[in-house]
């Protein structure tokens, strides 16, 4: 059986590239004051592909990973897109590790973090128009006593579903709302 790493299928060299690109659309800016009059001050001494900068407006120094997610950890930046591509294959962390060939709880940490940093690009979400809201009442607590379950929802008025468990029952009425 032929065994695949897929870490040694990408390179760091290509990873930062693609972070320059989609980082800095408009030209290489200082994170700190926004100027886009930087001075190349030469690559990392332990990741080569990594750029280093200098801000000639405000003498800030900084790096292609300078106040992004993958700033200041220890694993190397393929490994985070790695790990970024797994998860939206919807691969369970168990299995991410697995394919990385890293222990559970630092691909635990990644992916926390990841998530983390792509809810704090998320654009906020504008409902407008007609917005149409069902409401689902589920009763628990219940077991083998089915005579309450149908009790409670005469009371309240709803149609009782015969689902797992007996206890969801829907609302009459639906709520028309604009937003």
């Amino acid at each position: 059986m032929l065994s695949l790493n897929l870490t040694h299928l990408i390179d760091d060299a290509k990873c930062y590239e693609t972070v320059r690109q989609m980082r800095w659309t408009a030209g290489v800016c200082c994170p700190k004051c926004k100027s886009l009059e930087v001075n190349k001050r030469g690559k990392d001494e332990t990741q080569p592909a990594r750029q280093r900068y200098q801000c000639k407006t405000c003498n800030a120094n900084f790096d292609d990973l300078s106040d992004t997610i993958f700033a200041g950890h220890h694993q190397p930046l393929r490994m985070w897109i790695l790990c970024l591509y797994l998860m939206g294959l919807n691969l369970s962390n168990r299995q991410i590790a697995q394919e990385l060939d890293l222990d559970k709880d630092v691909v635990q940490d990644m992916t926390t973090q990841l998530r983390a940093g792509i809810d704090q690009r998320k654009p906020e979400v504008n409902l407008s128009g007609a917005v149409e809201c069902d409401e689902v009442y589920v009763t628990a607590g219940h077991k083998g006593k089915p005579e309450e379950v149908k009790k409670k929802g005469e009371k309240e008025g709803v149609i009782g579903s015969r689902g797992f468990g007996g206890g969801g029952h829907s609302k009459k009425k639906n709520h028309l709302s604009l937003a």
